[in-house]
């Protein structure tokens, strides 16, 4: 059985005191391929330590996150810029909209996010997408960027049944993670009208950690506890949930895995 987590930060500092044991847990488990995302230029170089690591294991992707968007935007652009120029990534992310925290920079966002999403198109690569509290205006932009270049995965998806086909309408996989865990998720009301070849696993580790270690610090191991709930939700064996949410992410990222 082979595991897929599509989006966790390996290179967050919570896993500074036991990266290395922890990236062996979940390899030990199954989870062979792990996709980290970019946050800003700092975190780069930390981002190259672990897949120099984990060489057969571990895929960068490049991007400016919506959080990081800030005055200094289009140098932090051209920075990500230059490194996806070099062919080393398998996506653009993760990008978005994060309304949650601070709507300053809402129109710097939005430039931000438009902007990837053409790079994406040019260097026909997939698009990682964080949304928090920002469905309408990333749906907006989805829409004016509608095209049959634009593909990815709408990360960490804790919309409504609604607004998951929205998501797949414009050729996006739903990344699901902990929360479909949650006794108060909402998501998992409706993931079984969703057909699972529109469904990828992930952990956005450290960050939400599923049922039963919710609030503690998450780890790619624990996606076996989403793949789980997954089987529960669909009526499926474990190992099928696996094989066809792995061909999903081979799918998108254009490897085999």
């Amino acid at each position: 059985m082979i595991l897929t987590d599509t989006h966790t930060h390996l290179n967050s500092d919570q896993f500074d005191e036991d990266r290395d044991a922890m990236i062996q847990r979940a390899i030990d488990l199954g989870v062979k391929h792990l996709f980290v995302p970019s946050v800003d230029s700092e975190y780069t170089q930390s981002m190259f330590d672990v897949a120099t690591s984990f060489p057969e294991n571990v895929h960068l992707m490049m991007g400016v996150h919506p959080t990081h968007v800030k005055e200094n935007y289009k140098e932090e652009l051209k920075i990500a810029k230059k490194w996806l120029d070099t062919g080393k990534f398998v996506a653009v992310g993760e990008i978005g909209m994060d309304l949650y925290w601070d709507d300053t920079y809402i129109e710097q966002q939005k430039n931000a996010f438009r902007a990837q999403i053409k790079w994406a198109k040019e260097l026909n690569l997939p698009i990682n997408i964080h949304c928090r509290n920002a469905f309408k205006e990333v749906f907006e932009i989805l829409e004016e960027e509608r095209s049959e270049k634009l593909f990815g995965i709408f990360h960490c998806f804790t919309g409504t049944l609604e607004d998951a086909q929205r998501a797949i309408d414009c050729n996006l996989k739903l990344g699901i993670g902990g929360i479909a865990t949650f006794k108060n998720g909402k998501i998992d009301k409706f993931l079984s009208k969703i057909p699972l070849k529109h469904i990828v696993l992930e952990t956005d580790a450290p960050y939400l950690a599923p049922t039963p270690f919710r609030g503690k610090r998450n780890e790619s191991s624990y996606i076996i506890n989403v793949a789980k709930k997954l089987a529960s939700i669909y009526g499926v064996d474990l190992d099928e949930i696996a094989k066809i949410t792995t061909q999903n992410s081979s799918d998108v990222f254009k490897k085999q895995l």
